[in-house]
């Protein structure tokens, strides 16, 4: 019984000062008061959307399932115009596609990283917010089509990032050529993929980006932040799909994490907001206050500001996990790009006249 109960107590201390790292909720920020101005009418029409959606694969287990939202997650681009063309690349050790607007730059190029929660997404699902980001900035946008969960190992998709940065550097849409400003962004999952990459960047001493966008991002893969509970039930998109979570006891959850990812919760390469914060080039990060990986970002602004990095945080009443994506018809999709567009400027890149190519 002695021996039962040293073990216990072991595998819980391991689990707490290995797997999940120090205490960070010293970064959260107040509650947030409930908001007072209504949404735009877009509001209604994007949670409709999400309603549609969600329920259709919820009886599907397993392998059908994934395929299934993998399914659901291309489709969002389907019966949408773009201003872009888009341009496949498969090269060794590198695939997406270069996303290209009417009269862009070469020598500005983007590295845009999909979401998805490692196991889904694509260049196509994430067209929409490529597309604006290519006649915002009139750069090259590289959308990466990198290796996802379960059939690759998660530092497989983190090589693709970092394999596409080098490449990208050197490498506009015609082959070899000069650069000017670079840029990297990523949502949800990439915006974790975004952040793990400028620090690895800084530390590999490489050509660092001029600017980082993270829409909505994961930070911090431990689960230890309070809006993950806090934010469950208004969170329409997360929500749904990470009710259980609330069910399973937070060390079973970091040993499935861990089991998943074969990497600690607390490694900062899965675990961006655990890692080096210093020295990082100016970093955009746009959040819902209603969604569950709100703290998620105020806790990487708040640990990067006193590790002396610039990153501005603005956060968004009402609005449901990656807003952007329904750009145009969700008017506060299009003041985040407004926002993005005024932030790249004061980080000395240049943009297209008006925001618009």
């Amino acid at each position: 019984m002695v021996w039962f109960v040293v073990v216990v107590l072991a595998l819980v201390i391991f689990s707490l000062l290995y797997l999940r790292g120090a205490d960070l909720s010293r970064f959260d920020g107040t509650q947030l008061p409930p908001p007072t101005i209504p949404p735009s009418a877009g509001h209604a029409e994007v949670l409709q959307r999400l309603r549609e959606m969600l329920p259709t694969g919820q009886s599907m287990r397993g392998r059908d399932r994934l395929l299934h939202m993998r399914r659901i997650m291309d489709g969002l681009s389907e019966g949408r115009q773009f201003a872009s063309r888009f341009v496949p690349v498969d090269e060794p050790g590198v695939k997406g596609e270069w996303v290209l607007a009417p009269g862009f730059d070469a020598r500005r190029r983007f590295l845009y990283i999909h979401g998805g929660a490692w196991i889904a997404g694509s260049p196509l699902s994430h067209r929409a917010i490529t597309d604006r980001l290519a006649r915002l900035t009139g750069a090259a946008v590289f959308s990466l089509d990198y290796r996802l969960l379960p059939e690759h190992r998660r530092i497989d998709g983190i090589n693709d990032c970092r394999n596409a940065w080098r490449w990208l550097v050197d490498n506009g849409p015609d082959g070899p050529a000069p650069l000017d400003y670079a840029m990297v962004g990523g949502d949800s999952a990439g915006g974790s993929l975004t952040l793990g990459l400028i620090a690895w960047i800084r530390d590999e001493g490489l050509r660092q980006a001029d600017a980082a966008i993270g829409f909505s991002p994961s930070t911090d893969v431990t689960m230890s932040s309070g809006s993950l509970r806090s934010n469950l039930a208004t969170d329409p998109m997360l929500g749904p799909m990470f009710s259980w979570m609330a069910k399973v006891p937070a060390l079973l959850l970091l040993w499935g994490t861990w089991f998943t990812n074969r990497l600690p919760p607390s490694h900062p390469d899965v675990s961006p907001l655990r890692g080096n914060l210093a020295g990082l080039p100016p970093t955009l990060l746009q959040v819902s206050e209603q969604e569950m990986l709100l703290d998620d970002s105020r806790r990487y602004a708040a640990r990067a500001e006193e590790a002396g990095s610039l990153v501005v945080l603005q956060t968004w009443p009402h609005m449901v996990h990656v807003w952007q994506m329904f750009t145009p018809e969700l008017e506060e999709a299009e003041e985040a790009f407004a926002n993005v567009a005024e932030f790249l400027a004061s980080a000395g890149v240049p943009v297209a006249e008006g925001g618009e190519l």
